[in-house]
């Protein structure tokens, strides 16, 4: 009996112990104080591994530009789809497949009911065109397009001096250009039209645009003329202790080389940050339109100076954004950082990288004020006040829904 209650005993222990075991309970015998027990799994609840540190934090306000974007965008698509026939000829809703595809069709003809104060549909077979209100409105795009000529004239020029050779393949211009706001036919409406800035010539077996005349007056930065315009007064005292500047929690410093920075709202930066973030906003750095060669890729001047071109790119866009693709076309030609993608979220206070929409864009903050673009060119102006047509109108519906039912 006594060995069977032994056997009993030593069963219960070995049970009580590999249950612990599955719980990652340390075992304690019974003849320790219990102050050690709660210590112990005090300890053991507190430790293990430490939460990973949050890399990439979302700004609602700029993705929710992305979602705002998507009608306006389709609605300008149509209107140049509209404008592209031969003249006199109109846009038959059955041609609609072979201009946009099968699957698109059906957006088209769906924005086309939607906003009848734009489009009108009429005739047998039914065609689309616009109303009288916005025909008088697309006609003050020619206006808007006289003024954006000077402006894309100096964009491809800067765009150019920022090239280490002040040259670029052709087609990563007609990749980019859209973002500009060039027009499909640049290269006859300005290239050929300002032969004395630009030239197209072959090299390795690819037309490239090349830059004629260096404008010393256009190798002026979007940061650097925001800092004149604001009248930045840097103090260059060396013996300024550095310690007693007081540290601005969102990480602007008022200076000649510093990067105007807006932090996500998720991110708390500790006071070490801020002093080391500050030290890299001295730092003083080349600039972005002198020729890449001179310097030593691992300079953190260097590397600074990356950012600035990437900076200078973005300010030279519509819209202060381009695709990552779109951006990555400038790689070797404005020798951007290897790893362009982590560059940009390293520094998440001045880009913005969102997966918003079809393809993957990077905004520049300082562009925009919440969801709001600031100073927008003149073709943007236009843009806007096309697609505010988009009202209540008085016309009736149920035409347009025949004719579209009759297309179908």
């Amino acid at each position: 009996m006594g060995f069977h209650n032994t056997n009993s005993k030593t069963r219960a222990q070995t049970h009580s112990l590999s249950s612990m075991l599955r719980r990652n309970v340390p075992f304690i015998t019974s003849n320790q104080p219990r102050i050690t027990i709660i210590s112990t799994l005090r300890q053991k609840s507190s430790g293990g591994r430490r939460p990973k540190k949050k890399t990439y934090h979302r700004v609602l306000e700029l993705d929710r530009v992305m979602e705002l974007r998507k009608k306006p965008t389709t609605i300008l698509e149509l209107k140049t789809l509209i404008q592209s026939q031969p003249k006199n000829n109109p846009l038959f809703l059955r041609d609609l497949e072979k201009n946009v595809g099968f699957v698109r069709k059906w957006d088209f003809m769906a924005l086309i009911e939607k906003h009848p104060t734009i489009f009108r549909v009429t005739g047998s077979p039914p065609l689309v065109h616009f109303t009288d209100k916005a025909q008088r409105v697309a006609h003050e795009e020619a206006r808007a397009r006289i003024l954006m000529e000077p402006i894309l004239v100096n964009n491809l020029k800067k765009m150019l001096m920022l090239c280490v050779d002040c040259r670029i393949p052709l087609e990563t211009v007609e990749f980019v250009g859209p973002e500009m706001g060039l027009p499909c036919d640049f290269k006859g409406c300005l290239i050929d039209k300002y032969p004395q800035f630009f030239s197209v010539r072959a090299f390795n077996g690819r037309d490239y645009l090349y830059l004629e005349d260096w404008d010393s007056t256009l190798a002026v930065t979007a940061r650097e003329a925001r800092l004149a315009q604001e009248g930045v007064v840097v103090n260059m005292k060396p013996n300024v202790d550095e310690k007693k500047v007081k540290i601005s929690r969102d990480g602007n410093y008022a200076g000649p080389f510093a990067f105007k920075v807006n932090f996500p709202a998720g991110f708390r930066p500790n006071v070490n940050f801020l002093e080391q973030f500050e030290r890299w906003q001295k730092l003083e750095f080349p600039s972005p339109y002198l020729n890449a060669r001179r310097f030593d890729a691992a300079d953190p001047k260097t590397r600074k100076r990356a950012l600035g071109v990437i900076h200078e790119l973005l300010s030279l866009t519509m819209e202060r954004r381009m695709t990552s693709a779109q951006l990555d076309a400038f790689h070797a030609e404005c020798f951007l950082p290897s790893q362009l993608l982590l560059c940009l979220i390293k520094h998440h206070g001045i880009f913005y990288l969102t997966n918003k929409g079809v393809r993957s864009t990077v905004f520049l903050k300082d562009g925009y004020v919440g969801s709001n673009l600031i100073g927008k060119c003149p073709l943007l102006q236009f843009n806007d006040k096309f697609v505010a047509l988009c009202g209540r109108g008085n016309v009736d519906l149920c035409e347009i829904k025949s004719s579209l039912q009759a297309v179908v």
